[in-house]
């Protein structure tokens, strides 16, 4: 299979960081070009990641006929218009999470989507990471029994105003930051959609953001529930509970790429963890198994596994546990 010719617009961390590394290193995509609005610096991640060419501005990059799809790690506030733009120009589009900042968001990518007939995904990388496809087949084959609860946390330490993630009025805060991370994979392992929500969300007093939630997802059968947090220790895991075992995820969303990942079943014979039996993966890289997905459905036209009628649904719970935060009742998941 011919790689994909990927352009990435902006040098954002966790494109340079993570992503566009890890794509370089997978079969079937190849970065081309890089965007920033500061010439400058787009050549010097040009030069110190390998890439041949660099546009000091997104227009430029969207006008390389070359360039087949475009990875969008802007800000939370671009990934919508700019992202647009780029189906516009007949690029297909792997835009990061969270995929807008509201249901709204969603439903206009949807609409880009159709009216060009381009590929756009959001960026959930943890959904292809084999330890999540191995939680989901264990969940699925029954030997957990009937799946009824899932419990999460996610957090950082991060109190720097210049931090994007610190600016409420660009999208920033943890909900959308991290908090979609356990409310997608919840999603992905019920198979369902939770039919109401309750919330209890902190807002920093100076900054604005959101620094501190408690969530509860109630699913038609059985409930998620999680806490994330922007100003706490840094820490994140996820516990899946059955009437007849249980699931740990050790590293769940930043799955390390340079060592073995592990899952631990629990049948509940021993105490603590006694009973538990560990699962580890081969190393991987997340990012280079996406990006191998995505070119794929690329190439084969086929539908993706997740599409953004998925991205749609996540976005509807994410908007109804703001409202319930602020409500302080059960809020309903709107259609």
């Amino acid at each position: 299979m011919e790689p994909v010719k990927w352009g990435v617009i902006s040098t954002a961390k966790i494109g340079v960081e993570k992503v566009i590394p890890a794509m370089q290193k997978s079969r079937h995509c190849k970065i081309d070009a890089i965007a920033s609005r500061d010439l400058a610096l787009g050549r010097k991640w040009a030069d110190r990641l390998g890439i041949p060419k660099v546009y000091g501005s997104y227009e430029a990059l969207l006008a390389d006929r070359d360039i087949e799809a475009v990875y969008n790690p802007l800000p939370n506030h671009l990934h919508v218009p700019w992202s647009i733009k780029a189906a516009d120009a007949g690029k297909h589009v792997l835009c990061e999470k969270p995929i807008g900042l509201d249901t709204a968001d969603a439903q206009r990518l949807i609409a880009a989507r159709d009216k060009s007939g381009k590929l756009i995904v959001e960026a959930f990388m943890v959904r292809y990471h084999p330890q999540w496809r191995r939680a989901r087949e264990i969940v699925q084959s029954g030997k957990i029994g009937e799946l009824r609860a899932i419990q999460g946390f996610f957090s950082y330490m991060l109190t720097d105003p210049t931090n994007v993630r610190n600016m409420a009025d660009i999208g920033g805060g943890g909900m959308l930051d991290i908090g979609v991370y356990p409310v997608v994979t919840s999603r992905f392992l019920v198979g369902a959609e939770p039919k109401r929500v309750a919330a209890v969300i902190e807002f920093d007093p100076t900054l604005k953001v959101d620094r501190l939630a408690s969530c509860i997802l109630d699913f038609p059968k059985g409930q998620a529930s999680f806490a994330c947090s922007t100003q706490l220790v840094p820490y994140q895991r996820m516990h899946i509970f059955g009437t007849a075992g249980r699931i740990e995820v050790e590293i769940p969303f930043n799955a390390p790429p340079d060592r073995p990942c592990r899952i631990y079943t629990d049948d509940g014979s021993g105490l603590g963890d006694a009973s538990a039996m560990e699962e580890a993966f081969p190393v991987c890289d997340q990012y280079s198994i996406q990006g191998d997905v995505i070119a794929e459905v690329i190439r084969s036209g086929k539908a993706p596994e997740f599409p953004l009628e998925n991205s749609l649904a996540n976005m509807r719970v994410i908007d109804a546990l703001f409202r319930a935060g602020k409500s302080g009742k059960w809020e309903a998941i709107a259609a």
